[in-house]
């Protein structure tokens, strides 16, 4: 089969999976916002169900970043664009008084440009050695997050630490993602795209197509960054004609 790159169409399942974790984030927020202004109970946002689909359609959401990123011979150029989209965001939800300095965006946004500088360095990684390496880091970096606590009182080091994965007192960030142990899941996306932009799965999941979520990973980027917008928009709509 030839490279999937060579057959100018887009794979409607991996847009499709992108579209459903922005689905779920959107879901995510729209809960937060019922609880924190419309007197929800908090249980509705945060339970054990919910907090391990967090973790899944956020993981997803990077998964597919990494494997999207097999597909661009400018990731560095990507990322960049997408860190401006985050520091407006940064800006914007600053003057709001609800900042987030390091969410979803930043995160994307350096881990593609982290990739853009590095990805000779982990084409260099056997393919069959690479994604036990990379689980292997997942889970040491996820145990390290659990059972050490370094932290620091300069300011600098303070928000390095939050943001590889240590929160740090003082530092605060409404979307809060971290560095670890994400940046390996996105790293493991890479492997797989490169399988799959070489055509190397089976034929059905180039030709799978399910219905919405692929227009919506598709335009994933102007979905999430409107959608807290909408959301709070909303909310303060409804606020208002309860008072």
């Amino acid at each position: 089969m030839d490279e999937i790159k060579e057959q100018k169409k887009r794979i409607k399942i991996i847009d499709a999976a992108r579209g459903f974790a922005v689905t779920l984030m959107v879901i995510h927020h729209a809960l937060y916002n019922s609880t924190v202004f419309l007197g929800a109970p908090w249980w509705l946002y945060s339970n054990p169900v919910f907090n391990v689909l967090q973790a899944l359609f956020i993981g997803l959401f990077i998964f597919v970043s990494g494997i999207s990123s097999r597909f661009s011979r400018g990731n560095t150029e990507r990322g960049a664009k997408v860190i401006v989209i985050a520091v407006i965001i940064s800006y914007v939800t600053n003057r709001m008084g609800m900042p987030i300095y390091f969410g979803i965006l930043h995160l994307l946004g350096a881990f593609m440009m982290f990739y853009g500088v590095t990805r000779k360095f982990w084409d260099k990684i056997p393919r069959r050695t690479a994604p036990y390496i990379y689980i292997a880091l997942i889970i040491i970096s996820s145990l390290a997050r659990m059972y050490l606590s370094p932290s620091s009182e300069n300011l600098v080091l303070r928000d390095i630490l939050s943001v590889l994965g240590w929160w740090q007192p003082g530092f605060v960030s409404y979307d809060y993602q971290v560095i670890l142990p994400w940046i390996f899941v996105f790293l493991t996306g890479t492997w797989a795209g490169e399988y799959i932009r070489e055509g190397r799965f089976p034929s059905r999941f180039y030709e799978i197509s399910v219905p919405v979520f692929p227009f919506i990973g598709r335009h994933a980027l102007l979905i999430y960054v409107l959608h807290q917008p909408v959301l709070y928009s909303i909310a303060m709509l409804v606020v208002y004609m309860k008072a």
